[in-house]
């Protein structure tokens, strides 16, 4: 099952939190370990470089998106 979490600030840490009706219909309980996949969801522009073809080359819309989309 897959659900979103915010992650919030924890002392010197960050953490999710998962609601009770999720945990409870995952039957999971207190001090399980369960395995976490983390999806972001910002894309590094830089990352896209030479897998689609632009009419202007990458490294121009790059710069332009750093000027303010001028």
């Amino acid at each position: 099952m897959e659900v979103e979490s915010k992650v919030r600030k924890w002392g010197n840490s960050y953490g999710i939190i998962l609601t009770k009706d999720f945990l409870e219909n995952e039957g999971i309980n207190e001090n399980d370990v369960v395995l976490v996949n983390i999806i972001s969801k910002k894309t590094d522009i830089i990352k896209l470089k030479g897998l689609w073809k632009f009419k202007r080359p990458i490294n121009e819309i790059i710069k332009d998106i750093k000027a303010g989309y001028n």
